[in-house]
């Protein structure tokens, strides 16, 4: 990335940032980009929900990555910490900082970041530029109403453990991206799009709140992150390895025994961990099906502390572990 020294500082961010004309509508935007700091106004009867997360070159994303996926997965990366609340998000600052200037990089980047972020009403409203290691980080703000916000702690025994779409995909994914082949099948170039473009799952987040006892979303791998849900919880979980949601596109490109590793331990699929009782998870099913998407019971929540696995009715242990890191 090289720098174009005509670009200062608000230069870049008015060309490539700041929205022309007033906020939208609605948005509870009273003061936005500009100032020293953006005035918002929550609607009345609701909690603040904010999350802020960095993504950084050869971290999350590879050297070279097209900088319109990196900017979608910035704001990806948000939206599903909102959606593991069940909040609806509503604003967003950036803190991008930056090896250069380079205009087209820019260009993209911005596009990937905010087409995301209108697809689900969140304004832009803030933020700093620095030079330096290509490094972004986004927070996102939103809302629920009082008292519903989702949380880890609230599972109970006796609930169903369940997932949104399917797991191991982004790993899958990023594996292929690391060893390109020379001609790529359909399959695996769906599987590198898991991993380039997230999918937020805002819209089950909110249907999932009242509903779901608990929840989080699976940015570490299950097995790394399906024990911080138990914990949190006090309670004991089990799964069946063998009812895990897996792709074809995953099952026909690498196989079962190494679909289930990436399943257990890829993360980054930024799909839905759910606890629900069993009376109420045939109407999150429902609306699941309504976004035309899956959703799979997996396992359950029982008394006691711990994650025990079973694989066809035997006792398994994984071979793979979450991602950490500073392990």
């Amino acid at each position: 990335m090289s720098m174009e020294p005509e670009f200062g500082e608000f230069d870049l961010i008015r060309r490539f940032f700041l929205k022309r004309g007033a906020p939208r509508r609605g948005s509870g935007v009273l003061l936005g980009i500009g100032d020293d700091a953006a005035l918002l106004e929550l609607p009345q009867g609701t909690d603040l929900v904010a999350t802020v997360d960095t993504v950084v070159c050869g971290t999350h994303f590879l050297e070279g990555a097209d900088p319109r996926s990196i900017g979608h997965r910035a704001m990806a990366v948000n939206l599903s910490d909102m959606a593991a609340m069940g909040a609806t998000p509503a604003w967003a600052t950036l803190a991008l900082t930056l090896p250069g200037v380079e205009a087209s990089w820019l260009e993209e980047f911005a596009a990937g970041l905010l087409q995301l972020g209108a697809e689900h009403a969140v304004e832009l409203v803030g933020g700093d530029t620095t030079r330096g290691p290509l490094t972004v980080s986004v927070q996102i703000m939103g809302h629920v109403p009082h008292g519903t916000a989702l949380r880890r702690s609230g599972a109970a025994a006796g609930d169903i453990l369940a997932v949104s779409g399917t797991l191991g995909d982004a790993a899958a994914g990023l594996a292929l991206l690391k060893k390109p082949a020379a001609r790529l099948t359909a399959q695996a170039q769906a599987l590198i799009q898991r991993f380039n473009y997230p999918t937020p799952r805002v819209q089950l987040g909110i249907a999932a709140r009242g509903v779901a006892g608990a929840a989080m979303d699976l940015s570490d791998g299950l097995v790394g992150d399906l024990p911080k849900l138990a914990l949190a919880s006090g309670v004991a979980a089990h799964v069946a390895i063998e009812k895990l949601p897996l792709s074809a596109a995953m099952l026909d490109t690498i196989g079962i025994e190494q679909a289930r590793d990436w399943a257990l331990a890829g993360g980054e699929d930024f799909e839905m961990l759910l606890a629900i009782a069993p009376d109420r998870f045939p109407a999150l099913k429902r609306s699941a099906d309504q976004l035309n998407l899956t959703l799979t019971p997996i396992g359950e929540l029982r008394t006691g502390a711990g994650v025990t696995w079973s694989l066809n009715g035997n006792d398994f242990v994984p071979s793979v572990s979450g991602y950490d890191h500073f392990a």
